[in-house]
């Protein structure tokens, strides 16, 4: 049986002022009326032979979360994390929690995926190799020249799926047009399938500070009803690391799965711009908005009249205490005004 894993401490700061600390992109309606996780929680659950979900979490983003999840029929278990320590200790965590023999699906909960079906048979794929040790992730068939995503290399063919060559880092412009062009370079999505001993296994052999300090936070930690808040002491002596930095980069062991299914990580106001509905200039809208003469724009208002003119390829986003106002060639840029703001101590962040 699957046990989805999904992780939901990010902020997506890159998607301010919408996502903030307190409210981050996965708990927003970005696309449609369903928020992202719970999107997330829907896909997993039409899986067969699948387990009630666990989500890696935040103390205040709990009931949120449960109640979001509550009318799709889900009752997920609940990791709670007093720090954030990335994802290689939120998924050993879980891990631990499920037991040595389960089947995990680490999932992050802000990610688009249109094609459930190819999803579906990318996961049946995957779950083969995991049974049987392997660490698996899924690399996402690439459309463009982006260098927004780091990037996996496919070494030999095995089945259906590829031994991992090598991680690569987000690369600039030219080198992900050669990645392109080369046809043997996958987008790294975030997501894998794993059985819990396997991962633990290669977390104590790779990162064993990590895998001591996740013991014994465990160890440490309490459950209630299904809630299980990790020990803050304890895991904050824990190392912070990626699964991939700490653990895939490193095995011999790892298998990466094409997955051609509409992914998107929604990392950005440009990407959320190409998979919003547009109007014949190419504009994406939102709230209470009055276009004259914009063209191939992301416009949100909030809480009042937004009047957008003459703008080409431009991102205007309105909130109830601050204005966003940029070009989309510097979407990527937004998280350098979180950091200012954050190191200003301002409370927009």
């Amino acid at each position: 049986m699957i046990v989805p894993v999904i992780l939901s401490g990010g902020a997506g700061t890159r998607l301010w002022p919408i996502s903030r600390l307190r409210s981050p992109k996965q708990l927003a309606s970005l696309i449609g009326t369903e928020t992202l996780i719970q999107a997330t929680a829907r896909r997993v659950s039409e899986l067969e032979d699948v387990d009630n979900p666990i989500v890696v979490c935040n103390e205040q983003h709990v009931q949120e979360i449960g109640e979001q999840l509550a009318p799709l029929g889900v009752s997920p278990r609940f990791i709670v994390e007093p720090v954030g320590r990335n994802t290689a200790p939120a998924a050993a965590a879980a891990a631990l929690a499920a037991g040595r023999a389960a089947l995990l699906l680490i999932l992050p909960s802000d990610h688009i995926i249109a094609d459930t079906s190819a999803l579906f048979r990318a996961i049946g794929i995957a779950a083969e190799f995991a049974a049987s040790g392997h660490l698996v992730t899924f690399g996402v068939v690439p459309d463009r020249p982006e260098t927004g995503y780091g990037y996996i290399r496919k070494g030999a063919e095995v089945g259906l799926a590829f031994h991992i060559d090598r991680f690569v880092e987000k690369p600039d412009a030219e080198t992900a047009e050669t990645y392109l062009e080369q046809g043997d370079y996958l987008w790294n999505s975030g997501m894998f399938l794993f059985r819990a001993d396997a991962y633990l296994e290669a977390l104590e052999r790779h990162a064993p500070e990590m895998a001591k300090a996740l013991a014994s936070t465990i160890n440490a930690s309490s459950v209630q009803e299904n809630v299980l808040r990790l020990d803050p002491d304890a895991f904050a002596a824990c190392p912070s690391d990626s699964i991939d930095y700490a653990v895939m980069e490193r095995a011999d062991n790892g298998i990466v799965v094409p997955l051609d299914a509409g992914w998107s990580d929604v990392g950005s106001w440009d990407a959320l711009w190409e998979l919003s509905e547009k109007d014949a200039d190419g504009n994406s809208t939102s709230g209470d908005v009055m276009l004259e003469g914009a063209k191939r724009s992301i416009v949100r208002g909030k809480d009042r009249l937004v009047v957008v003119m003459g703008l080409e390829d431009a991102i205007v986003i309105e909130t109830d205490d601050a204005v966003l106002v940029a070009t989309k060639e510097r979407a990527q840029d937004v998280k350098k005004i979180v950091d200012r703001l954050r190191a200003a101590g301002r409370p927009e962040v």
